[in-house]
């Protein structure tokens, strides 16, 4: 079935940064799922500033079924969080997917999300079945995330890093008029989602190339969610602070008590400077937590950009229906 692209159905977001060895399998696969579902679609890929031959190799595509992709190109590197918004301000469908270009959740999996939102839920979440297909580390990092998250937050998401999900167009759309600029897309949509459910996804091992998600990425990623959708870290700050100030002040009076019935005394010292150390070390990390949050109210008052469009490559006759 041809695409439509002014209205189509469905729409399907790819965020992709230097994953040339992966375009061809990907839109391949990706195009037979589709075709095979019966229903008009685009494919809204986001080149997010690769360094390779992405582009070149997405513009074959484009060449072989011009109404079916569209390419949006940016002119550097944003971020994955950032193309995916692109994606979502440039769509036409009215039920969207998700999803990352290395292939670890199968495009073929993509039925399962469809499935759920036809039943009437308006964001569908996924999680990884059986073993995960990464390294250790990568996998210890994303249950403690998920378990922190759960902790700090009302989002109830079994599976926060698998980026293959369903969204009804009124949740994208919700997204986008949202001004936080670090706002963690699946965390926002679960805000405003009225129906949300979760299905299980088969997890592959990266198709070709490298992850591009490192340990700085996942952090980072954790403390965006932390401080953007909960008050709670700094609210245990705040407890633990009172809860020192109190051991302080009563350590004082022992401290004080004891020079007024012994005399002044040398002993104990070292044990005083590792309670400041301590104590000293608590409010750096107090001070780092509150800069997060200050943080995030500087970068929306800078008000720039998130991503600078270079190209957008799309159907002429399309572009004429605009």
């Amino acid at each position: 079935m041809m695409a439509t692209l002014n209205s189509p159905e469905l729409s399907v977001v790819v965020p992709m940064y230097n994953e040339e060895p992966n375009v061809d399998e990907l839109c391949s696969r990706l195009v037979a799922v589709l075709e095979k579902l019966g229903r008009t679609f685009e494919i809204v890929v986001v080149n997010d500033g690769s360094k390779d031959h992405t582009l070149e190799a997405l513009l074959k595509w484009f060449k072989k079924y011009p109404d079916y992709f569209r390419i949006l190109d940016f002119n550097s590197n944003f971020g994955h969080h950032n193309a995916l918004w692109a994606g979502f301000e440039h769509v036409r469908g009215e039920i969207i997917f998700t999803m990352d270009a290395d292939l670890q959740n199968p495009p073929e999996e993509l039925p399962k999300l469809l499935e759920k939102i036809d039943e009437g839920y308006d964001y569908v979440g996924s999680w990884r079945l059986g073993k995960r297909q990464d390294a250790k580390w990568r996998d210890w990092a994303s249950k403690l995330d998920n378990k922190l998250r759960a902790k700090v937050s009302d989002i109830c998401m079994r599976d926060q890093g698998c980026m293959l999900r369903a969204y009804r167009r009124s949740i994208v759309d919700a997204v986008v008029r949202c001004g936080d600029y670090t706002a963690f897309i699946p965390a926002l949509a679960y805000k405003f989602a009225s129906r949300y459910t979760e299905v299980g996804m088969k997890h592959a091992p990266r198709f070709k190339g490298e992850t591009k998600y490192g340990l700085y990425y996942l952090l980072r990623t954790h403390f965006d969610l932390m401080t953007g959708f909960s008050l709670v870290p700094l609210q245990w700050f705040t407890l633990i602070s009172l809860g020192l100030s109190v051991a302080s002040l009563l350590w004082m009076l022992y401290l004080l008590g004891r020079r007024l019935w012994s005399g002044p005394e040398a002993d104990g010292i070292f044990t005083l400077f590792a309670i400041l150390f301590f104590m000293i070390s608590v409010a750096m990390v107090g001070i780092g937590l509150i800069g997060e949050y200050v943080g995030r109210m500087f970068q929306i008052l800078q008000n720039r950009p998130r991503y600078i469009l270079k190209n957008l490559y799309e159907s002429a006759s399309k572009q004429e229906d605009k």
